[in-house]
């Protein structure tokens, strides 16, 4: 009987899943590319064709859905241009239900 009580917690438990999102400094950004090679998702590219105010291209996110929040990105930038957000949100464990923001 315990046992199957145990079960029916962990069914109905909400699971918590962090993600991320960055701001870029697009002004102080020299485009070194260390944070493209650091982002284990391939969250950040150089701007195709854009420069900042300096001349220098710069990078932003191409796939912001993607980012885990890591912060492999800001720690390796050596002008400290990206800002890390973490958000934790609740997920089920039935994909058919919706998230909920924590």
């Amino acid at each position: 009987m315990a046992r199957m009580a145990c079960n029916n917690y962990f069914d109905k438990r909400m699971m918590k899943k962090t993600i991320g999102a960055i701001v870029v400094d697009t002004d102080r950004c020299k485009g070194c590319a260390l944070c493209v090679e650091a982002c284990p998702k391939d969250v950040i590219a150089l701007a195709d064709r854009k420069v900042n105010a300096h001349g220098y291209p710069y990078v932003e996110a191409t796939h912001p859905a993607e980012c885990i929040g890591c912060a492999s990105c800001g720690i390796v930038c050596p002008d400290g241009c990206i800002t890390v957000y973490r958000k934790r949100i609740e997920v089920s464990g039935d994909p058919a239900m919706e998230q909920k923001t924590v």
